[in-house]
């Protein structure tokens, strides 16, 4: 007779899998934590620190430090490389691991559609090594305008666009017309920074497509006001280190930005069960995979429904309870007790646009503005991992309510040389911090409605983890 314990491998230190390991914190099991790296990452506010606005640290936990208190958890620093599920084990970098429930909440990664060779010249926005880079990009594109001489090849570096208008390409879209509107504004000598165009490009006929029409608009409206150029209904074609192109029509543009799609993590492929179009797991009722009961997927890796058959989105607080009802039917089943049925709470959709503005769906209450801007900030700090992660991003959030300042300003990491330095341009006319400029581009040609795409079912931009 043996004493030992059920043992719960949780692959994933995202929502999902802290929601199930904190869940389990009193049933008499060991756990085991997985995750490449040794951090969570508060996904959500990814965009502020690729905009200068948050430093990676404000927004990332030690995941031993979250869980240091719950003594029946080891986290392993590992990459999950397969699973086994008729063997029970799980497939390591360096070993394997056995386990009698497994919970797999990896979360998803970007998707070009087929367009892998677009990656280099337009990355995506997942973790905190993509927010560097984008935000080494944007700031060395106003470091390279200000030596450049040529207007045109000036104006390519000054103009930014962001592909997709899911929460996250409109919180880039928005943030990047701020930085050079009122944070750089008076920073620079020789170019203008309030002189930036952002195009903001999206397949579907309206920007934020899962919110309701009302507030798509409003955002819309809010994001022509900030001076971005939307247009929607029109699909990306081509992109390169110059620019991109839209149909037939070419924009010169030295920073591009991928906010258009996500699929599921390729480890899903290893488990053997059924996958949708995006690479998700399709979960039983119950979040468990075909034939296999101690098998539970949670997260954007799973392609889940409730009772009604509608789709669970891809968002954070759905991530959360994922991994608390994986967690729930182990103990359950330890206890002699049936596993419930996943029922999914919508707990409402926000994004914010920019300074003072956003737009929130609660139920059946929507409002935009800075009452559904305060709204957001209120949730977003709640969120946070950790008293001193609160108290930074209140200060840095303050600060730049105040001041138009974004901290977080320093160009990290190896970069191409900039351009040759000329004869010194005359200085630019400096105009207004709020003055607005629109992209002068011709009026959107109406092009054949997108197709359906996987990041709908995921909501593009709205990662959980």
């Amino acid at each position: 007779m043996t004493d030992k314990r059920p043992h719960v491998v949780i692959i994933g230190g995202g929502f999902g899998g802290l929601a199930a390991a904190r869940k389990l914190a009193r049933t008499p099991v060991d756990i085991t934590l997985l995750d490449r790296r040794n951090h969570h990452l508060f996904q959500p506010l990814l965009y502020q620190v690729a905009t200068a606005g948050l430093n990676p640290s404000d927004i990332a936990y030690p995941i031993r430090a979250i869980v240091r208190k719950q003594k029946n958890v080891r986290v392993l620093l590992a990459d999950a490389r397969g699973i086994e599920v008729e063997r029970k084990r799980v497939i390591l970098d360096r070993g394997e691991l056995s386990y009698d429930y497994l919970i797999v909440a990896t979360g998803a990664t970007h998707s070009y559609f087929g367009n892998d060779d677009w990656i280099a010249h337009a990355p995506g926005l997942k973790t905190v090594e993509d927010a560097l880079d984008i935000r080494r990009r944007i700031l060395l594109a106003y470091e390279a305008a200000e030596r450049e001489t040529d207007p045109a090849a000036r104006r390519a570096y000054l103009t930014f666009a962001v592909v997709g208008a899911g929460p996250t390409g409109v919180e880039l879209a928005g943030a990047l017309a701020e930085l050079g509107k009122y944070t750089l504004a008076r920073d620079f000598r020789h170019v203008d920074p309030t002189q930036v165009e952002v195009v903001l490009v999206e397949a579907a006929p309206r920007v934020l497509p899962p919110y309701p029409d009302e507030l798509s608009e409003k955002a819309r409206a809010h994001l022509q006001k900030l001076g971005v150029t939307v247009r929607t209904g029109e699909r990306v074609t081509d992109i390169d280190d110059g620019g991109l192109t839209i149909g037939d029509e070419r924009i010169a543009a030295r920073t591009v930005l991928w906010a258009a799609g996500v699929q599921a993590s390729p480890l899903a492929t290893s488990l053997g069960a059924p996958l949708d179009r995006a690479g998700r797991v399709e979960v039983s009722a119950d979040l468990t995979i075909p034939g296999h009961p101690e098998v539970f997927v949670v997260g954007d890796l799973a392609a889940a429904t409730d009772p009604t058959g509608a789709a669970v989105p891809g968002v954070a607080p759905a991530a959360v309870q994922g991994g608390e009802h994986a967690a729930l039917s182990i103990h359950n089943e330890l206890a002699g007790r049936p596993a419930p049925v996943f029922r999914y709470r919508d707990k409402g959709s926000m994004a914010t646009i920019g300074r003072a503005a956003a737009v929130v769906q609660l139920g059946r209450l929507r409002f935009a503005g800075i009452s559904a801007w305060v709204v957001w900030w209120l949730i977003h700090i709640l969120f946070l991992i950790g008293f001193r992660n609160r108290f930074l991003v209140m200060f840095a959030w303050a600060w730049s309510y105040l001041t138009y300042q974004r901290g977080a300003r320093l160009i990290t990491g190896e970069h191409d040389p900039l351009p040759d330095l000329g004869e010194p341009a005359e200085p630019a006319a400096r105009q207004p911090p709020a003055a607005t400029h629109p992209v002068s581009l011709p009026a959107p040609q109406q092009g054949p409605a997108a197709a359906a795409r996987p990041e709908e079912a995921l909501r593009a931009g709205s990662p959980r983890g």
